[in-house]
This record gives C-alpha cells, structure tokens and sequence, in this order.
C-alpha cells in the first residue's frame, strides 16, 4: 500500500511533528518521508482542513465471536472499527461461552489475525463469569490475553478480587473492575433520581457504582497491585479516584463515549435505544466527568459498543437488553462533547494503548502507518448505507452526526 497524504495536521504529542501541517509518504505501510512539500506521482489523499493522529483504540468493545455472532462478528466488527477511527480493539469476554481458557484466545487471536483492526481478546477474571473461583488467568496471558475482566459482570467477592489482584502481580497482568454493586442496584433499569420517579421506574443509585469503586480501591491499595475501572458514570466515582491517584495507587479508569453528552432525560420517551449499563445519569455527572477528563482523572475514552439483534431492543423497555453499537458514533459524540483535539487524541488513541502496556503508534519516519484522518467539522448520517455493523441499536441511528473519520490505515492496509 503506497500513499501520500497530503496537507494533514498532525496531532501526536510523541512525534517531533507535532501540530504541523505536512505531506506524508507511505511505502508498504510504513512511513518513508515526512516534509513540508512531497513531489511524488503516485495516489494521494488530500487531507487539508483535517488531522491525522495515531489510529484510535477502545478498550471495551462486544464482538459476538464466540456464540453471538448473529450480534457481530469479527469481519463486520473490524470494519465498524476502521470506519470509526479505531486500528485496535480490546474484546471484552462476554460471549457464549465465556472467553476463560487458553484454548479460546488462542483460537479468537487465531480468527482475527490479517485485519487491519488489531484485536487483543481479554480474557475472564472467573470461571465461567460466575464469579466464584479464578479462570486459569495464567495459561491465558501467555497465550495472549492483554488484561481480565468478568466484562458486564461485576465480581461481587472481594475475597475473589483480592485473589485475583494478587495472583496477577506474578507476571504483571491488569485486572478491569466494573463497578456495581448488584445487592443495591437490583434490578432496576434506570438511573435512581427524578427521571425514574417521573417514569415509574424503580432507580439504579449512584451508591451501586460508588460503593463498589471505594471498595475494589481499597483492594488495590491493600495488594498494591494495578486496577482498571471500566465505565465510570457519577461525579463521587471521579472524586474517589482522583483522591486514589493522589495517594498513589496504580489505578487507571475509562468512560464510555455516551456519557459525555446524554443524560437520563433522554429515557422520557421509553425509547429502549438509550437503555445502557452504567444507566445515564444527570447533567452534574456529565460535567463532573467532563472535567475528569481534563484533569487526567479519566485515562480513556471507550465505545462500550454492545450490538444486539433486532428482537433484543425493539421491545418494552423493561425487558429491553442493555448496550448500544458506538465504533462509528464514538469520534462524533467526543467531538460534541470536548472541541480540544490533543485531548480526544491522548484519551483515543495514546492511553488507552498505555494502559494496556502496549505500543503506541509514533507519526514518525521509519514507523509503521498506524493512522486515522478525521474531519472535525464533515456531517454524515448515519443509516443503513453507512453502517457497517451487523446491528442497529444506537440512538443515532438515521441521524445526522457532525465528526467523521476520512481515512484509516494499519498493518498494510486502508479503509476509506
């Protein structure tokens, strides 16, 4: 693959061109010259007016490999993901079965290689997600496996935890929590608050995701091993873990993108399409993450996407399953959401890669071409013609978004 992308601004803050407007050449995937002016005949990309930063990477993606993939599979979900930005993906285990052996990453490592998305699988923290004994944690980090989570299942024993937080200092494996505490969030839907009275509804409270968080930070602090909480939602979890950074624990965090800009006002309607987990909280929560963001307390930014057929959304809300499909919505809903570029770019594409101790892409000579170009200000709607996912369920579905990715290259190859 030979290219010249011509007149992009580079944001990477690793790369000595940082903020520059300049013509890139690209040989075989790899970037052979950078300057000012490239006077070469061969395909071009005009990207004047637009940025080119290292390709995005989410740290919390659902592909339905294995078991789900009338949801999405690894084809449908690799090209989402190159639509949206991302050459990296970080597959949560949530899958029939379960992905807890060595056996299934090396056999969903093996599905997924010659994509121009790079997919790391995640493997489980528990048997089976039962949350009951360890999952051969080890066997699966030397067959690849970046990090453990029991994904959408919150490990509600701290002694299991603590086990497995100890367990994983041996080989300096990270362990993603996810804050919820079931006795108390039961099984509401909704977030506890105005809206859930106004609607009927029994409320999920903030105390479900705080106290967990509070609980699994002291677990850290007692082992003092590494922690990633996955989709923080309320101003006390920002609070917590900005005093947890400030006292030192190797704690790290994400949010997903849809929590920078809806708010649990957009539940009025029933509409099952804005049914997520965490629920979507106040417009204070919103804000209070925002500032997280811009503090360093929020390491990353994540799409969560979560597809789901059809018959799982399309039905009362109450029985509605949780999740949306966001590989392609997540650059336009950042956008709408923080106008400072470097700052998407470090919570996209930088410390995502960071905290999984992975390399991070350099816009550099001699470096592979690991990129995206994005258009801040292009609109395009999203329907059926421009989506590439098997599933539909997104509140943005047949709207139009402002924010879209131009180009995306990794491993050799392109999508535009």
């Amino acid at each position: 693959m030979n290219l010249i992308i011509r007149s992009a601004t580079v944001v990477d803050p690793n790369s000595p061109y940082h903020q520059q407007n300049v013509d890139i050449l690209i040989e075989n995937g790899i970037i052979t010259k950078i300057a000012q002016i490239i006077e070469i005949d061969i395909e071009s990309f005009d990207a004047s007016g637009q940025y080119l930063s290292p390709g995005f990477y989410d740290l919390n993606c659902n592909i339905g490999e294995l078991g789900f993939e009338s949801k999405e599979d690894f084809k449908t979900g690799s090209k989402a993901a190159a639509a949206g930005g991302f050459t990296g993906l970080a597959l949560m285990p949530n899958t029939s079965p379960p992905v807890h052996s060595k056996a299934q990453i090396e056999y969903l490592l093996n599905r997924a290689k010659g994509n121009l998305v790079d997919i790391h699988t995640l493997g489980t923290i528990s048997y089976n997600r039962e949350g009951k004994d360890l999952a051969e944690m080890y066997d699966m980090h030397l067959s690849g496996a970046k990090a453990f989570t029991d994904g959408n299942r919150p490990v509600q024993d701290a002694g299991l935890l603590e086990r497995a937080l100890l367990y994983t200092q041996g080989f300096d494996a990270l362990i993603f929590s996810y804050p919820e505490d079931t006795a108390i969030a039961g099984k509401a839907k909704v977030n506890e608050g105005v809206i859930s009275t106004l609607l009927g509804m029994k409320g999920i409270p903030s105390l479900a995701e705080e106290l967990m968080i509070a609980r699994d930070l002291y677990l850290a602090e007692y082992t003092g091993s590494k922690l990633h909480i996955s989709t923080i939602s309320t101003i006390r979890s920002v609070e917590l873990i900005r005093e947890a950074k400030r006292n030192g624990l190797k704690v790290t965090c994400d949010v997903a993108a849809h929590h920078l800009v809806l708010t649990e006002e957009a539940l009025i309607g029933f509409d099952s399409q804005y049914k997520v987990k965490p629920p979507l909280r106040t417009q204070k929560d919103v804000d209070a993450i925002i500032e997280g963001l811009k503090d360093g307390t929020i390491d990353a930014i994540v799409s969560q996407h979560t597809p789901h057929e059809i018959e799982c959304k399309d039905v009362e809300f109450e029985v509605a399953d949780y999740g949306i499909i966001a590989l392609q919505t997540t650059l336009p809903i950042v956008l709408n959401a923080i106008s400072d570029i470097n700052l998407i770019v470090q919570k996209l594409s930088i410390s995502p890669r960071q905290i999984l101790n992975l390399k991070v892409p350099k816009i550099n000579i001699a470096e592979p071409a690991n990129l995206v170009i994005f258009d801040k200000n292009a609109e395009w709607e999203f329907n059926n013609k421009t989506n590439f996912s098997k599933s539909q369920n997104s509140p943005y579905f047949g709207k139009v978004l402002k924010g879209k990715v131009s180009l995306t290259i990794n491993n050799n190859k392109i999508f535009k």
